[in-house]
């Protein structure tokens, strides 16, 4: 069972991973030019994060999280919480930041290219896109670097008293 879990949760890392550098290089190299692209970038933008962002990050805070409940040795160290925080912090992020943007800036600029809004409304809707993604990037990378780390944050052990 906890290889099991092990295996998927490192599937879903690797996932959510590539899903945030798709992402990513979509924002960079995709065209631009007119609005009727970019609102095709937009919708394969929305298409990542609703088909494998999202879907990576659940299984990988799920699995990490029966990680923690089947294997009691994790039970007592402390950066497996620390890392198990971090998860939580990332799915949420992830959900109000990016996948918000992601949908919403896909519908606006679907709403731009047939002439519905103007594209100041996506404009300053989207100041903050790179940072939302790099700060779940850094997450990412984080629980990545603690799950292969381990630093020795173990729980001190009481003093017995002496009998």
């Amino acid at each position: 069972m906890r290889k099991t879990l092990k295996f998927f949760h490192t599937l879903a890392a690797c996932g959510l991973i590539g899903a945030l550098l798709g992402y990513m290089i979509l924002l960079l190299y995709a065209p631009q030019d007119t609005a009727a692209t970019y609102a095709d970038m937009r919708q394969s933008i929305s298409a990542l994060c609703n088909y494998l962002l999202f879907p990576s990050l659940a299984i990988a805070l799920v699995t990490g999280l029966l990680s923690v409940a089947v294997h009691h040795p994790f039970q007592e160290t402390r950066w497996v919480w620390l890392k198990a925080l971090m998860g939580l912090g990332m799915f949420e992020g992830t959900l109000a930041i990016v996948g918000s943007k992601a949908n919403y800036a896909a519908e606006m600029s679907r709403k731009i290219a047939n002439g519905e809004a103007e594209a100041e409304v996506l404009t300053a809707a989207l100041a903050s896109e790179w940072q939302a993604l790099g700060f779940i990037m850094v997450l990412s990378l984080a629980n990545i670097l603690l799950g292969v780390w381990r630093p020795p944050l173990k729980r001190r052990q009481r003093p017995q008293p002496a009998e």
